[in-house]
């Protein structure tokens, strides 16, 4: 039987697990060295809270929470508090697709649209026949950049996902071209769920896939009287966050505690606990940890990083294959990564963004695996003030991009005209209908992606809630630019919504 024990450490409660196993001792001395690290950290940082557990072979090796849940209740963080995971909700959403898909229900090489009601992705120039579930699965489909935000303080309330496809629901490029991290994608795969299903999302993930493996502190969202088991996120200053939702809960909105989490981790390193229920098979648990779409990573090289069903996958350079992921959003910050030749899972939860959860989890994979560890590749970017060879920050030198180019971006208020201007000179002007001309300024043209940001008003009540700015990504096609017009919000102390409308331009004169 587990026990549990408290002990006050400075002004923090620290709660620890005993082992589970004699002979993962050594282990968790080793994982123990870095208590010290944590606790310092957190007063240093004003971190609220954090969690942490570890499993390797099939047992738990390590768990442990430090500070406060809930600060203004007194709440201490245990193993077993439930916090926001943010994008971590992403495999476990995948997890219930591949439910439906063995049932039956689900073909990944079927197209989304397949599966939506009279609401479907718009294709524009490309076939949105390639937009299938498989490529929702590994962010390929040529959905957007998204992401929506409704504050319990606020008057805007999450809109029928119906609604969210027609206005956002654009493919901005081609199906398989690209790849891009998209929330939408998720949030549409929670709404196949329920459209498959019959059931509500959180009702079928309650009931197919957390009781089925024992997570019973595991939750879409937080249901009436769960509150004071869950962990309060908390702003940069902070200040606790008002409860928010989102038009993507498939993406963002499963809360887990770091026992169920690495429990969680455990079933997909194939180590079903007695208490669990085979509710995949293995074939689809490798499937889902198969790299199924590559994806660059600033300067590390390609073949490094790619995307499996709802899992990131890497191989570092010593050999060691991760597989998982980070959720990071107001007042989140969380990692899972699964060593599946290894055996381990490791799990940290904070409720508070700090660089503090991905420093603790290369120590703990730095301890665990000193022969396989690799400290993190510098990654270089325009925004880091290192700039790609031949592009400048406010000067376009691909001749062929010079011109005037013409068009429209839809929005759900209808189009609004857009001009660029790029002369000789390499400087690009753009406007939305009469409007002033703008600088495009942080230009960038890679892999015939031009990109830039520049100040204009589209017009919707969506975008016009907050302070924004509009962020050119359009793909250069010969005669044509087609891609994204991206409205991001000029930061604040909440995060914001970005997003995304279809916009091309034709060349009318070089």
């Amino acid at each position: 039987m587990m026990l549990v024990r408290n002990r006050i450490v400075g002004f923090f409660v620290l709660i620890t697990c005993p082992l589970l196993a004699e002979n993962e001792a050594q282990a968790s001395a080793e994982l123990r060295t870095v208590q010290s690290f944590i606790q310092k950290t957190l007063v240093e940082k004003d971190i609220p809270s954090l969690a942490v557990a570890v499993a390797r072979n099939g047992e738990i090796i390590w768990e442990e929470a430090w500070g406060m849940a809930d600060r203004e209740n007194q709440i201490p963080a245990t193993p077993h508090t439930m916090y926001s995971l943010a994008s971590i909700s992403k495999p476990i959403t995948a997890t219930g697709i591949m439910v439906l898909t063995e049932r039956g229900l689900i073909d990944l090489d079927d197209p989304a649209n397949n599966y939506l009601g009279l609401a479907k992705l718009n294709g524009h120039s490309f076939n949105a026949k390639g937009a299938t579930v498989r490529r929702l699965l590994n962010h390929s489909s040529g959905l957007p950049l998204h992401y929506q935000f409704f504050y319990a303080d606020e008057p805007y309330t999450r809109p029928p996902m119906d609604i969210t496809i027609m206005r956002y629901g654009n493919l901005v490029t081609k199906p398989g071209e690209r790849w891009q991290y998209s929330n939408l994608g998720y949030g549409i795969l929670d709404y196949i769920i329920e459209r498959t299903s019959g059931r509500s999302y959180s009702d079928f993930m309650r009931n197919e896939v957390f009781l089925p493996l024992g997570l019973n502190h595991t939750t879409v969202n937080i249901g009436p009287n769960l509150e004071k088991h869950a962990a309060v996120r908390y702003n940069p200053e902070g200040e606790p966050i008002p409860f928010y939702d989102f038009d993507h809960p498939g993406a963002s909105a499963v809360f887990a505690s770091a026992h169920d989490l690495v429990r969680f981790g455990m079933f997909h390193l194939k180590n079903r606990l007695p208490e669990q229920r085979q509710i995949i098979t293995t074939k689809s648990i490798d499937l889902m940890a198969e790299e199924s779409y590559a994806r660059p990573k600033g300067n590390i090289p390609r073949k490094e990083f790619g995307y499996g069903l709802g899992w990131s996958v890497r191989t570092n350079n010593k050999g060691l294959k991760i597989v998982g992921h980070g959720g990071g959003m107001g007042g989140v910050r969380t990692q899972l990564i699964l060593l599946p030749d290894q055996d381990i899972a490791i799990v940290i939860l904070c409720n508070k963004s700090t660089s503090l959860v991905t420093e603790l989890e290369n120590k703990i994979v730095e301890l665990l695996l000193p022969q396989l560890f690799e400290p993190p590749s510098e990654i270089t970017t325009n925004s880091e003030g290192k700039k790609d060879e031949g592009i400048g920050p406010l000067i376009i030198k691909e001749k062929k991009l010079y011109g005037t180019w013409s068009g429209a971006v839809e929005t759900y208020n209808g189009e609004r005209k857009v001009n660029l201007m790029i002369d000789k000179s390499g400087y690009a002007f753009i406007r939305i209908d009469e409007q002033p001309w703008s600088v495009l300024n942080e230009i960038s043209f890679k892999n015939n992606f031009l990109n830039g940001e520049f100040h204009g008003d589209l017009g919707t009540d969506d975008i016009n809630r907050v302070k924004y700015k509009l962020r050119l990504d359009v793909k250069f096609r010969q005669s044509k630019l087609n891609g994204s017009l991206i409205a991001v919000p000029v930061p604040e102390k909440r995060v914001r919504n970005a997003l995304t409308h279809w916009v091309e331009l034709k060349r009318i004169n070089r």
